[in-house]
């Protein structure tokens, strides 16, 4: 199930708006150049930001995600049917052979289920070509990261043309290791409307995901630093073998 942020039809067309600070994705812009990548699965795609980016560099791009109002975003974007939207996720995905899969910001902490995570990885691994790369990221439990989700540190007013201005904030719900419940408020100014989107992260350490992608036949590569947030991630590079 997606987040309201991501499925309820007035607050997945401000998303962009409200969270348009995406330099964390120059990183896995420079992963697809540094393997050469030609084709790209991007899992939890949204609203396509990153999908489209690669697809103006002429790269052939499977955007995949639960939320039909994000890939409906993504679809009325300039350029937007360069991509191929499936909604759904990775556990059922047609044929492909790519050469990179992708998962951005929270989408493989979203993954809550240990079932559903393990289905995941094996759904991209099949995904993959022989020699193909898997990239994605998590938060290192021990930043603690979720202290920060509070009213106080994430109030911000976003002015949204053909919108108005949003009041946007975070607070924080629950903390049951490895499970962080957190809450996401949006008010519009224009009407008064107040919509609420409750989030789930699963914060897994390295070796328990390490073990995970080798159970599901990955061989790890690499686990980098994350550039936009130096030592608070961890960003894990794994490779399905020939």
């Amino acid at each position: 199930m997606a987040d309201e942020l991501f499925g309820h039809p007035r607050l997945a067309p401000i998303y962009d708006a409200v969270d348009s600070d995406r330099r964390d994705l120059d990183a896995y812009v420079r992963v697809v150049e540094e393997f050469g990548a030609r084709r790209v699965l991007d899992v939890g795609c949204g609203t396509g930001v990153f999908a489209l980016r690669l697809a103006d560099r002429g790269i052939k791009v499977v955007g995949v995600d639960p939320a039909a109002a994000s890939l409906d975003v993504a679809r009325a974007k300039p350029d937007g049917d360069r991509v191929r939207w499936i909604h759904g996720d990775a556990t059922a995905l047609p044929p492909l052979q790519v050469d990179l899969a992708t998962m951005t910001g929270n989408a493989a902490q979203a993954i809550v289920d240990p079932r559903v995570w393990q289905e995941t990885l094996r759904g991209v691994h099949d995904a993959l070509r022989p020699g193909g790369r898997f990239v994605f990221e998590t938060r290192d439990p021990a930043k603690r990261a979720w202290e920060a989700w509070n009213r106080e540190a994430t109030y911000r007013v976003t002015e949204i043309p053909g919108v108005g201005a949003v009041e946007t904030w975070l607070d924080l719900i629950d903390v049951s290791a490895p499970l962080v419940t957190f809450r996401g408020t949006y008010v519009f100014a224009a009407d008064g409307q107040v919509l609420t989107s409750d989030s789930t992260l699963r914060f897994r350490e390295r070796e328990e995901v390490e073990a995970e992608l080798a159970a599901q036949g990955y061989v790890v590569e690499d686990v980098r630093d994350a550039p936009d947030r130096p030592g608070l991630e961890f960003v894990f590079l794994a490779l399905r073998p020939g």
